[in-house]
């Protein structure tokens, strides 16, 4: 997502270096260098123009003329203005004591796989009991889709043998209540297309329920086409936020750089992956920074959390220091690296990535799994102690794990390699690279 609009943005600003200062002939070609990565990267023409216009107003501006470093500068307006567009605030989910978020959205937008994204997102985040409630009557197999989601998660379904989703979001709420559910998501029908039937369909649960948030769910892969759902959707429902799904595929992102100001409605989440964890809310500023190679550090910092025992990480931390750590607590760092999803989505995560070319790397997960293959096929006291590892216990450990000697000697070289590297950290005898 936003990949070759990072590059690019990042090459205007560099390009900018070279002057003494902003000028009419030299602002021109570089907002024609922004220009074109914004519509290759298929944001809406409308707020290109709108938004290239105001980056040069502002670039010929006196206070940037005068500055002694045009790049500096220039980059600041292109954040300024990007967030503009964004929309500066982060918009929360909401978080009462009793929630109702209904989803809307045409068929085929991922609507029931948010449904159970969003169930698992609030419960850890708000540490609340959500429950789902079946409202989709008319897709094959919606209702059993989203009992499996519930299964998956070990959260509760309400579905009734009715053919009224009115009746059915009435009564789930109802049983809510009753038995002690705090965040309930009403996942509804959808259709290829906005007709009458189906936003009167949906008029009529909001009306009995009172729903305390309308989240439209939009596939992004649609590109430009997300104006009009919206737009048709938000003429017959108060829609609070939207929700841009797949939005790891083959989508350059631009949707949402068009969404917000086109249609006043904020982005609240995206999803990431096709897993249950795979959706995160959308923050503006920490989306500009990852546009504009700054990075995005606090995301990482909070799905390290969400996902690393802090207890073993403290750990781990204590005998790398002390010098004790071992191909056993190696094993378990990997496992909890790995929980933190592709390594190359990681890095792409870092400030700088691309200027140390991490957004190009591509980590083979297999790579990883053939050391962890290694590693688990050594005995307990190999990998307390790898220096007893000769020649014969290479030879069994290559062949349980399906990998060469060759690749168990490059494993334990690499290891002892890393610890010798550790000590002269901790000796002060080298020092970190930045």
């Amino acid at each position: 997502m936003f990949e070759n609009l990072s590059e690019r943005l990042q090459k205007a600003v560099k390009n900018i270096r070279g002057y003494g200062r902003i000028s009419e002939d030299n602002i021109s070609e570089i907002v024609r260098e922004v220009r074109l990565a914004l519509l290759e990267a298929d944001v809406n023409y409308k707020v290109v123009k709108e938004f290239t216009n105001k980056v040069k107003e502002s670039a010929l501006g006196e206070e940037v003329a005068t500055s002694l470093k045009p790049s500096e500068v220039f980059l600041k307006i292109l954040k300024d203005e990007l967030l503009e567009l964004l929309g500066s605030e982060k918009n929360e989910l909401v978080n009462n004591p009793f929630n109702i978020v209904m989803l809307v959205g045409l068929q085929g937008s991922g609507k029931t796989t948010t449904v159970g994204k969003l169930g698992n997102f609030v419960r850890k985040k708000f540490k609340k009991n959500p429950m789902f409630i079946a409202c989709d009557i008319y897709r094959p197999a919606a209702i059993d889709q989203l009992k499996q989601l519930g299964k998956e998660l070990g959260i509760h379904v309400y579905s009734q043998d009715s053919k009224n989703p009115v009746d059915i979001a009435v009564n789930g709420i109802k049983y809510a209540k009753e038995n002690g559910y705090d965040y309930i998501f009403i996942d509804t029908a959808g259709r290829l297309h906005i007709d009458d039937n189906l936003m009167d369909e949906l008029d009529g649960i909001k009306t009995s329920v009172n729903p305390d948030e309308i989240l439209l769910v939009i596939d992004a892969m649609i590109g430009q086409d997300a104006i009009n759902v919206i737009d048709g959707f938000n003429s017959k429902l108060p829609i609070s936020g939207s929700i841009l799904t797949k939005m790891d595929g083959d989508t350059k992102g631009g949707v949402a750089l068009s969404v917000r100001h086109l249609t006043n409605v904020p982005i609240k989440f995206v999803g990431t992956s096709e897993k249950l964890d795979g959706i995160t809310d959308f923050d503006p500023n920490r989306m500009v920074g990852r546009i504009l190679g700054e990075g995005d550090i606090l995301s990482l910092i909070e799905k390290a959390e969400e996902v690393i025992d802090q207890d073993e990480a403290k750990e781990a931390a204590r005998k790398l220091n002390k010098g004790n750590f071992d191909l056993e607590d190696f094993l378990g760092q990997l496992k909890q690296i790995k929980k933190l999803g592709p390594l190359e989505n990681i890095l792409k995560m870092m400030p700088g990535a691309s200027k140390m070319g991490l957004n190009n790397i591509n980590v083979d997960p297999k790579q990883l799994a053939r050391i962890e293959a290694i590693i688990l096929s050594m005995t307990k006291k190999e990998r307390k102690n790898p220096a007893i590892i000769k020649a014969s216990r290479k030879q069994r450990i290559a062949m349980g794990s399906g990998t060469s000697v060759q690749e168990v000697n490059r494993l334990l070289n690499q290891f002892e390699q890393m610890k010798k590297m550790m000590k002269m950290f901790k000796n002060g005898n080298m020092k970190l690279p930045f």
